[in-house]
């Protein structure tokens, strides 16, 4: 017989009048990983908060351990053992690792002087628990994003956890890495912690999870085993429509490249990089966090110029220092991080859409057409498919798949021949990633050139033509993705 540990009944939440829940359930058992799926707005974020104290439900109950708890508070949700490790994982980055380790239990102890002799002993022994090696007095700025992870979940364990609740783990971890958190994963499953990971990519659901929770607009869909699960039923659940697979082929390739990339080098980080894109093709780059992948994109882009090398631009040699001399030769760049680098969050969505098309917009005396800036807001918005009541609105509002779609917007809006995309769909849920792989499918078959550079494999395999895997910064394999499957590629890219 399943003991229950958390059981959730009947959950009801608004938020000014809007249903972020409508009697939801989830049952999670003692000892159990438990996936909790759907897209971004489903509402899978806000019964994490309520779970966790942070938010009290309109309706329903949450029980812990066969207790009903009422109105708990973060402090509450911690002293009974539930952790939420955030996608930023809250962790101090001015702070170094002990510091991050031992804060939490110095405050809970309520002492007001420090010994440093104490706070060392306790972060030994809380990165003992998983066996992570670390300098406890690193600075957590200079950690990588898997190594801050594992500090987060340090940090829980400190506190006698008994349900950890991941939010999106692996977003930001290269395929390396989440193995090793997988790995972490059923350690403490095995010291009888319950886990609630929660994640809407298909293939770490199958691997790690034992069951399944699917939200939709704010209400459960789906619950059970997850080997009664298929990639079709779980995508299905998760958006209410059926998507038949789609591998791109392109129909008219230009015979000159729009784009090509001659010896191309930025020392440290990639050397001797060399090909060709040409209009109406997407070529694909992958390779593991350190190829110089992301390195790449930034030079073609000019916010990190390379040291030596050519880039051409239809034919022409051009000298790309900054990202104006790239928008200037019709080039424009989805940058991997949309939030810190690719819009202005707190500013509307309709100023994020016109932003890179101001000048044009502007009339003989430089002030903004009103009516030309409307009906090209207007056009971008339905263009796009991007799901708001006002573009007025701050773009902060949008979940992630239509903030993704803003930057397209931006971009598109400038007529570029040449888009280059560095992680397109990266925390982003299965319906908005299928919708931007077709917009990008459309654009090459209107005679766009277009780079993918991403460590999603499927990704690369279902859009690209061309794949190109470097590591250690250079280029090691070209192949047709005809002729490529995702183990072919991994064994270029390890």
């Amino acid at each position: 017989m399943f003991q229950s540990l958390l059981k959730a009944t009947g959950v009801h939440k608004s938020f000014a009048g809007v249903h972020a829940l409508k009697g939801v359930d989830l049952d999670i058992r003692k000892g159990e990983i438990h996936c909790l799926a759907g897209e971004n707005g489903c509402g899978k974020s806000t019964l994490i908060k309520i779970i966790s104290g942070v938010y009290q439900p309109d309706a329903g109950t949450i029980e812990f351990d066969g207790k009903a708890l009422a109105r708990i508070t973060p402090i509450d949700a911690i002293m009974l053992g539930i952790q939420v490790i955030y996608q930023d994982f809250s962790v101090f980055s001015n702070l170094t690792v002990m510091e991050n380790l031992a804060l939490n239990s110095e405050l809970a102890q309520k002492r007001r002087l420090v010994n440093w002799k104490r706070m060392r002993e306790i972060a030994r022994e809380a990165v003992a628990k998983i066996n992570f090696e670390v300098d406890l007095d690193a600075p957590v700025s200079s950690l990588s994003v898997a190594q801050k992870q594992m500090v987060a979940i340090c940090r829980a364990l400190m506190f006698n956890a008994r349900l950890i609740i991941m939010d999106e783990p692996t977003t930001a971890l290269t395929r390396k890495e989440v193995q090793a958190l997988f790995d972490i994963i059923l350690k403490l499953k095995a010291q009888g912690i319950s886990i609630l990971f929660v994640s809407h990519k298909l293939n770490e659901v199958f691997e790690i999870s034992e069951r399944f929770t699917i939200f939709r607009n704010g209400e459960l869909v789906k619950t059970g085993e997850t080997r009664e699960l298929d990639s079709n039923k779980f995508t299905y659940y998760m958006t209410g429509r059926e998507f038949a697979p789609q591998q791109f082929v392109p129909e008219q390739v230009s015979k000159e490249p729009l784009l090509e990339v001659r010896n191309l080098t930025a020392k440290g980080f990639f050397e001797d990089v060399s090909f060709a894109l040409h209009a109406g093709e997407i070529v694909g780059v992958t390779g593991l966090l350190d190829s110089g992948r992301s390195e790449l994109a930034l030079a073609l882009f000019g916010v990190r110029p390379a040291d030596s090398g050519e880039i051409r631009l239809k034919g022409r040699k051009t000298d790309i220092r900054r990202p104006r001399d790239a928008v200037r030769g019709k080039l424009g760049l989805v940058p991997e991080d949309r939030l810190s680098e690719g819009l202005f969050l707190p500013r509307s969505i309709e100023d994020n859409l016109v932003i890179a098309e101001v000048d044009r917009l502007a009339g003989p005396l430089s002030v903004i057409d009103r009516t030309k800036r409307r009906d090209e807001i207007r056009r971008l918005v339905d263009e796009f498919k991007i799901a708001t009541p006002d573009p007025k609105n701050a773009c902060q509002t949008l979940s992630g798949g239509n903030q993704q779609r803003v930057v397209l917007g931006k971009w598109l809006a400038c007529n570029l021949d040449v888009l280059v995309l560095s992680g397109p769909t990266v925390g982003v849920d299965i319906g908005s990633k299928h919708d931007i792989h077709e917009i990008l499918q459309n654009l090459a078959r209107g005679g766009m050139g277009i780079l993918i550079i991403s460590d999603d494999l499927p990704e690369i395999l279902e859009n690209c033509s061309r794949v190109l895997v470097l590591k250690s910064g250079r280029i090691r394999k070209e192949m047709d993705t005809r002729d490529a499957d995702e183990r072919l590629i991994l064994s270029h890219m390890m």
